[in-house]
Parts: C-alpha cells; sequence; structure tokens
C-alpha cells in the first residue's frame, strides 16, 4: 500500500465530528454538493474528496487495488486530523469504505453505503472497460454511464444536470478511470463483511441498474453485523443525487444516532 495525498475540500466547523464522502468510479467531489449544507447545519465538519485517478487528485501509474484506495483515506483522515470518522460512500467509495471497516475499524465512525457492491461482476466487464477507456478516452462511455447513474426520467426531466454529469466523466482521467476499473474487477469483500464493526448503514436505489438492491445491497446488508437496509424509490446508481433529500435524511438520521 502507497497512499497519495487526494484531493479534498473541507467544510464545516473545524472542531465538529468529520464526515467524510467518497465518490463513484469516473466522478469527483462535487456529486456529494447536496449533502453539504445539511449536515454543515448539524454541526458537522463535512470532507469530500476525489479518488485517486480522478478530479483534481494525483493520477499515478497503475495498476490500483483496493489496498491503496484505502490507504488513500487512512492518510487524508491523518491529514485532517480525524481519529475516527463516519465514512459515505457511493459504489467505489462504499467499496473503499468497506475496506477501512474491515481493516481499520477503529478509524471508522459509522459506515453509509449507497448504491455499492462488495463484489461486483464479471471481471471481464471491467477489462472490457478499461480497455475501451484506454483506447477512446473516458468521453467515449460518458452517455452510457450517465444512463446508469440517473433514471430516464430524471434524465430527461433535468438535462443540465445530466449534461454536468457527462462532462465530469469525459473530464476524468482515462488511466485514473481504467486503473480504478482494475480495482473493481479483482475486488471480492464479501467474506471481510462479517468484521466490519461499525454502525452500518446500506442504502440502494431501487432502479440502480449497475448495483442493483438485489443482489448487492441486501448481500452486503446480511453480511455486516446488525446492518439496516434502505431502498429509495426513483433513484438510479448516482441515488444520493438524484434523490438528494431522502439520501440525505438517511445518512444524517444514521450518522446523529451513531456519534
Amino acid at each position: 500500500m502507497s497512499a497519495v495525498r487526494v484531493h479534498r475540500v473541507l467544510e464545516g466547523p473545524v472542531d465538529g465530528p468529520v464526515v467524510v464522502f467518497g465518490n463513484s468510479v469516473g466522478s469527483d467531489y462535487r456529486v456529494w454538493a447536496p449533502q453539504v449544507a445539511p449536515l454543515v447545519a448539524r454541526g458537522f465538519r463535512v470532507v469530500r474528496y476525489d479518488t485517486r485517478g480522478h478530479g483534481a487528485s494525483p493520477v499515478p501509474p497503475g495498476p490500483y487495488e483496493l489496498d491503496d484506495l484505502g490507504a488513500d483515506l487512512l492518510a487524508l483522515l491523518d491529514d485532517v486530523g480525524a481519529e475516527r470518522a463516519h465514512v459515505v460512500g457511493l459504489s467505489l467509495g462504499g467499496m473503499t469504505g468497506m475496506w477501512a471497516g474491515i481493516h481499520a475499524p477503529e478509524r471508522v465512525a459509522s459506515l453509509t453505503l449507497c448504491c455499492t457492491s462488495a463484489k461486483l461482476g464479471p471481471p471481464e466487464m471491467w477489462v472490457d472497460r478499461a480497455a475501451k477507456v484506454r483506447a477512446e478516452g473516458t468521453g467515449s462511455i460518458a452517455e452510457a454511464a450517465v444512463g446508469r447513474w440517473l433514471t430516464p426520467a430524471y434524465a430527461q426531466a433535468h438535462p443540465d444536470e445530466a449534461e454536468f454529469l457527462r462532462g465530469m466523466i469525459a473530464a476524468t482521467p482515462s488511466e485514473g478511470y481504467a486503473a480504478c476499473c482494475g480495482v473493481i474487477e479483482r475486488m471480492d469483500l464479501l467474506a471481510g463483511l462479517p468484521k466490519i464493526s461499525a454502525p452500518t448503514l446500506v442504502v440502494s436505489g431501487a432502479e440502480d441498474p449497475a448495483t442493483p438492491p438485489e443482489p448487492h445491497g441486501r448481500l452486503i446488508a446480511e453480511g455486516v453485523p446488525g446492518a439496516r437496509f434502505e431502498v429509495v424509490a426513483s433513484a438510479a446508481h448516482l441515488g444520493s443525487y438524484e434523490q438528494p433529500a431522502e439520501f440525505t435524511r438517511l445518512i444524517l438520521e444514521h450518522i446523529t444516532e451513531a456519534k
């Protein structure tokens, strides 16, 4: 494991309990914008960051492993002076959160795992997507990715937001995206889930085609002792962005109880 100093944005009271938000493959810290003000208003210190290879974070040469992304998260906690933090992650960010819950339980005050999976195959899909991105760039997958991130109804009703997200994906460094595809290709956290001791909330989008509630969300909730499982209606893979009010309500309720 070798950590890099990821790009981060800090908001809220300096002495507030820290909540760290991790993003999905192909996105950056901006996808968590809807959650910032409500959490800051409740006294939390909000830390959003770009996964390595994304946004303004470094793009070290691949391959990357989930251990590397986990080391980045722990180094970030050290940098911001957080002995423990509430970790909220969506998709790849949730996978990183599960890694922290398994390997560094003393650093995790609670886990909120959104639209994610503990094992997301088939591996060949990730190999093929990485190869396409390396050959043609992230712009070549932007349309398909937004088709997974948003329900068709939401994308049609909010064309500017769909375009914003397509631009976010297209701006992601190709090597960073491809190397993170490799992380997901090789990831298997199922056997480690019973080791997670942090209070855990698993939230799935009812219309998520990438990590549908059955089996992905339910498998995590059944594997983590005492985990709570919620399914949010009218939400695809980027559920916290498409249905911010309900995701924020669930996140706040969970981290407040765990505080």
